[in-house]
Parts: structure tokens; sequence; C-alpha cells
């Protein structure tokens, strides 16, 4: 008898860091399916196409079962407690998007298990929609009703998750994110800098959350002299706002560069092209952009927090959250061309301890344990 995980691929964000991590997990998951086990994907309402290029993109899937409604009305029908056809069996859903209902998983071996990688929606709803901040509050309720597990990406999320609904008690459990497989600095890195308009110099700021940023901005118009500012992970609506801080805050207009969301091989090459990588945001968040830097051995300045005191270990400088905090970890890591080097090196060796097939694993063993 063979067993199928179906795993839930949530593509709300077509290019967000939870649509490619989903995707990313489905692959691990099938190339490290212990014997007798199989992995499927159960998507939103798609057009035979979109089907067909899902299962494309993931090889070695055993099927792409789709609901009966879209992603729009599906998320709805999940938070009112509607599986719409689409509960039962073994569910892992990279995100909230679960059907969340009540399910028998002792006798029918039913199971679901979703993730919470930000706590966003409760520390900074500010910086969401009011409907985006209502959906997840509401889906977590639910997770705390019918989910068997939990999965947060750091312990530190587990510990902040616990204080907000503590009767998930011991179902939460810790696997981290990774970059991209294969994810490197490709061998048309200048090129790929140049066709974004990026400078040859610059200081790199993840801009996935406004907070922090004005910070990182002081920062680096205190202490990096000549050098220009790229921001990345910025919404189409924000790039504005962001922008007109970091004037505000002393910078050049010619010298601030705010980007969205890039594909893999351009964040590689932006991420590379560094003189550091500011993460000025303590906020309760898995640390994609940190993480990634990591991977191609990019010297990290991050605001202390829990979540980076996890990720980073002593793969980066830990400063103090502020302006000054991170203008003291800046001057330090572009001081000389040995601090930086070092940096650099301690970034690449901690950067190896991200893996998807790491976590696939872990998720598998999840299961078992269920």
């Amino acid at each position: 008898m063979t067993t199928t995980l179906r795993v839930v691929l949530d593509d709300d964000a077509a290019i967000g860091p939870i649509a490619e991590a989903s995707r990313e997990l489905a692959r691990g998951l099938v190339r490290t399916a212990p014997s007798g086990c199989e992995v499927a994907v159960l998507l939103p309402a798609a057009a035979d196409d979109v089907v067909a290029a899902v299962r494309a993109d993931l090889p070695g899937i055993a099927r792409a079962d789709t609901a009966p409604l879209a992603r729009r009305e599906l998320a709805a029908s999940w938070q009112l407690g509607i599986a719409a056809g689409t509960g039962g069996g073994m569910i892992h859903s990279p995100s909230l998007l679960a059907p969340l209902v009540r399910h028998d998983r002792v006798y029918d071996h039913d199971q679901t298990v979703v993730t919470v990688w930000d706590l966003a929606a409760w520390e900074a709803p500010d910086e969401l929609s009011r409907t985006h901040v209502l959906w997840h509050k509401a889906m977590l309720k639910r997770a705390v009703k019918h989910a068997d597990a939990v999965v947060v990406p750091t312990h530190t999320h587990a510990e902040a998750l616990r204080g907000i609904a503590p009767k998930l008690g011991d179902r939460l459990r810790v696997i981290a994110g990774a970059p991209p497989a294969g994810f490197a600095v490709p061998a048309d890195e200048a090129g790929r800098r140049r066709t974004h308009g990026l400078p040859a110099q610059y200081v790199l700021v993840d801009g996935a959350r406004r907070a922090g940023l004005d910070d990182a901005f002081a920062a680096v118009a205190r202490e990096g002299g000549d050098l220009s500012v790229v921001v990345t992970e910025v919404g189409d609506e924000a790039v504005a706002t962001v922008a007109a801080a970091a004037v505000a805050a002393g910078l050049a207009e010619s010298r601030v560069h705010v980007r969205g969301r890039l594909d893999a091989g351009d964040r590689a090459a932006v991420l590379a092209g560094a003189e550091a990588v500011l993460a000025p945001s303590s906020l309760t968040g898995f640390p994609w952009t940190v993480v990634e830097a990591l991977a191609v051995g990019a010297p990290v300045i991050a605001a202390d927090s829990g979540a980076h005191r996890e990720v980073i270990v002593e793969g980066g400088l830990l400063v103090a959250a502020s302006a000054d905090g991170l203008a003291g970890g800046l001057a330090e890591a572009i001081g000389s061309d040995a601090a930086r080097t070092r940096l650099a090196v301690l970034a690449g060796d901690r950067g190896r301890a991200f893996s998807w097939l790491g976590a696939a694993e872990r998720v598998w063993q999840l299961h078992a344990e269920l």
C-alpha cells in the first residue's frame, strides 16, 4: 500500500518566497520519500495548462489534485471550515492555507500540518492589508483547533507563537527554510546586475519589512561613504515610499535603488555584488534574504533578534536594532578588506547549514511520528 503526502501549493504571490519555498519543499519531499511513500500536490482550481506546468516543474510527483474553487474562494471556504472536497489523507501545507477541519488521525490516518513563517499579522499589522491580517488570524485559530502539528522555522518563532496561541502546546515543530536548491553566484553575475541598473558598489538592505528600514538608511548615510543602497523585496505599492525614506535619511536620490522580488539567479548575483547586506528588522519572521546572503558568502549585518541569532549564529555580525548599532556593524564590515573577507568566509560556512533536502527529511519524520 502506497502512502501519499499531499503538499498544498499556494501561488497567490506567484513570485513570493512562500510560493517558491512550497515548490522547493515539494521537490525535496519527492527526492527523500521513504519506501512506499509518494508526493502529490493540491492546487486551487486551475486550467489544464497550469496544472501541466506544475507537473513539469515538479518531476516525480504522483499527481496534481485541483480543488473545485479558485484560490480566493478556496481560501475563504477553508477560513470558514468548509473543506470543499479537499480534506482527508496526509496533508502538508507550507503556509496556513489548508483544509483545517475536523478529522480522525487515529482511525482514518488523516493528518493536516501547516506552516507559519512569520508573525507579521500580529507584530506589524499596519504593513499588511486588513484582509490579510484577518485571514491569517482566523486560520491560526483553525490551526489551534484542527492542525496535528504547526511548523515554524526557528525556536524563537515557536516561543512567540506559544504566547499568541498557547493551546498549540507540544504540536509546534521547528523546521527551517533554505535557499533554492543550487542557489549560487551565476557566471553572468555582472551582466545581471547591469541589467537591473545597479551601481558597481553598494550596500544591500533587506526591505521585506518596513520595520528597521529608517535605521538602515541612517546607518548607510553615516558610515557608507560613497556606497549606494540597493533595497530588495519591496512590494510595488511601497517602492516610492521606501525610496523617499532613504532620501529623507540623507542619501542622495541617485544612490538609492529599490527593487521588488527578483528571480533566484538575479538575487544571487545582486547579493554577491554587495559590499555588505543589512537585515534591519527584528520582527519574528524567517529571514529569507539573510539565508540567501549566507549561501553566497555575502557579509551580513543583522539587527539582534532571536530569529537572527538562531539563523546566523557566528556567520555574521549581530548588532543592536538601531541606527547606531547598524552603523557600527557596517563600519566594521567594510572597514578593511580583511574584515570583509573574514565575514564572507563565516557567511559561506554558515550558509551550508540550510537545505531543502534536510527540511524534507524532517517533514517526513514529522508525519511518521504523527
